[in-house]
């Protein structure tokens, strides 16, 4: 039986958005409280009765926090362009080698505004 889950970090990071039009307010610098899900999809274990342990989608996704949490989100290599977009392509880049589960990153960077990405 295939089932989802997913696991919900929260990250404190700055950008700037550099190729928005001229005057935008996301030019300017600003910081958010990014919510940033990682979803895994397969086969529940029979024994374990889960898909995969929780702990290991923390550990997984320890080194991309300790990478992003308080930092300047356009100093990172490949987010010179922090949109949620690319910093949900980014997450999943560096996810999916070691968690060939992973069915979706969600970039969540207000209460209402986020993106998908299915890879």
């Amino acid at each position: 039986m295939r089932q989802s889950l997913f696991r919900s970090f929260r990250i404190e990071a700055a950008h700037r958005l550099p190729h928005v039009p001229a005057g935008h307010k996301c030019a300017r610098l600003h910081g958010h409280s990014f919510e940033i899900e990682v979803h895994v999809e397969g086969e529940v274990d029979p024994v374990s009765g889960w898909v995969i342990d929780f702990a290991e989608l923390s550990a997984a996704f320890r080194p991309i926090f300790e990478r992003l949490d308080h930092y300047y989100l356009n100093e990172i290599e490949g987010l010179e362009n922090p949109t949620s977009e690319n910093l949900a392509r980014w997450v999943w880049d560096r996810l999916q080698p070691g968690l060939p589960l992973l069915s979706a990153v969600v970039i969540r960077e207000t209460c209402t505004s986020g993106c998908r990405y299915t890879g």
